[in-house]
């Protein structure tokens, strides 16, 4: 039920899943009245999927701790059946603060986890890459920063097939010497870890469009501060190439000559090629749409969430973490936590 155009973009969405995932089964949660007629004319979405009355909806603008009380909430309910083992994931397009307060709470952190992550895919010049967090943990210490490390390592494995993904923290410098106590005390713990192949070291805001890593580790005030900044010069590029191809005759000619092209560059950094910011770390694949998406996008959430469970995403965090034990527990105490 959430989402601008809820609930009919989402069955829409759906029928796109069913018929690239004809093995995958959907519980959808929402309201009967309004979710049944629109299966009714969607023939692979009806057959996929088995509905269950929601009599509450979380709306776009509520205060997390008001959807907390919410208990016959759709999305509530979906995140109960993904921690009753009802489901193994679940996808909304509702309210982001909600829906990471709800995760929270009902699926719990991953053991071993202090704090779930926001993740989100992205293009490069090198091909997509992963950032966490985007606004999940506005403030970090180290600790949490080398478990990002971890949980995107695992998430370039498993959702971009990366066998060897590189790792790189996000700083004021890639020099050894810059950025805060906990950026240096993160970098020290990556380098006497497991994964010390993979991590690149440290890198700046220029080196994310440069696909210099596949993975950036961030805390979530910089990483939702980076992300809005590159959506928002990815549209001012869009607006002033359809600016500049309808400024004249020539200009209009010379687009019908570069369409080709101009067509692979916007499939290319198409939004919806990467929609679906994923909550790392919790009991349970959590995967966020974009409220504004379409049908396309919203299956494309679906592609990735399905993704994770076939991959065994969580079980591989596990697998991961075991093995940076022994470096965590040679980590320096940070700053704020000293007595």
């Amino acid at each position: 039920m959430g989402g601008d155009r809820a609930p009919e973009i989402v069955i829409e969405g759906l029928e796109i899943a069913a018929e690239r995932h004809p093995e995958v089964r959907f519980l959808l949660f929402g309201d009967e009245a309004r979710v049944a007629p629109l299966l009714a004319s969607h023939a692979r979405a009806r057959a996929a999927c088995t509905l269950r009355h929601a009599p509450e909806v979380v709306a776009n603008e509520m205060k997390p701790t008001a959807a907390l009380r919410l208990r016959g909430a759709s999305m509530r309910l979906a995140i109960e059946a993904v921690a009753a083992g009802e489901a193994e994931g679940v996808v909304s397009a509702g309210n982001t603060g909600a829906l990471m307060a709800l995760a929270k709470i009902v699926l719990k952190t991953l053991a071993g986890i202090d704090r779930p992550a926001m993740a989100g895919i992205g293009p490069s010049a090198r091909g997509d890459f992963v950032m966490l967090d985007l606004g999940a943990n506005v403030q970090c210490d180290s600790r949490n920063l080398v478990e990002f490390a971890v949980m995107g390592e695992v998430f370039a494995r498993t959702v971009l097939g990366l066998n060897q993904p590189s790792i790189g923290l996000l700083n004021v410098g890639a020099e050894e010497l810059k950025g805060d106590e906990r950026v240096r005390e993160a970098a020290e713990v990556l380098k006497a870890s497991p994964i010390a192949p993979l991590f690149h070291g440290f890198v700046e805001g220029h080196d994310i469009a440069a696909g210099t890593v596949d993975v950036v580790v961030t805390d979530g005030f910089t990483g939702n501060v980076a992300l809005k900044t590159g959506e928002g010069t990815l549209k001012l590029v869009r607006d002033l190439l359809r600016e500049v191809f309808a400024s004249s005759i020539a200009a209009k000619l010379g687009y019908v000559l570069a369409r080709p092209a101009l067509e692979r560059l916007r499939e290319w950094l198409d939004p919806r090629r990467y929609n679906g910011a994923v909550l790392v770390g919790l009991n349970g694949v959590v995967v966020k749409s974009h409220g504004g998406t379409d049908a396309l996008g919203f299956a494309h959430a679906m592609d990735l969430a399905i993704d994770m469970v076939l991959h065994r995403f969580n079980a591989r965090i596990r697998d991961e973490l075991t093995r940076m034990r022994p470096a965590e527990a040679q980590a320096p105490v940070p700053s704020a936590m000293a007595g």
